[in-house]
């Protein structure tokens, strides 16, 4: 079994679900718990060498430029409504990094047969 890559996925899978878990309950707690495992996500994925590396990394920091506004919107100006709108922003995007994660593993799963 590859560690790097259980914790790589497992970061991918907590940016998601933390995120869901902002949406369930508008807490600021909640968003900064997201925003904090995102950005580790993000970092994991520098100088990662896949075949679908550009596109992870790309997700990833749509997902944090969606997530860092939101904490500052509902610490700074209490508007959960914005905070919610760019969470779902987020949401989608780390949707599509498990999309392509997925896809990896199919393509890297077919060369390896």
């Amino acid at each position: 079994m590859d560690w790097g890559k259980v914790v790589f996925i497992f970061f991918i899978l907590m940016s998601l679900t933390s995120t869901i878990g902002f949406l369930y309950d508008h807490n600021m707690v909640m968003l900064f718990i997201a925003c904090g495992v995102n950005i580790i996500s993000t970092i994991l994925k520098v100088g990662v060498r896949s075949y679908m590396s550009a596109e992870l990394m790309a997700a990833s920091l749509v997902a944090d430029l969606h997530l860092v506004p939101a904490f500052v919107y509902i610490q700074a100006f209490n508007d959960v409504s914005v905070a919610v709108a760019l969470a779902l922003g987020a949401l989608a995007a780390n949707a599509v990094s498990i999309l392509f994660v997925a896809i990896e593993s199919v393509k890297s799963y077919n060369d390896f047969n």
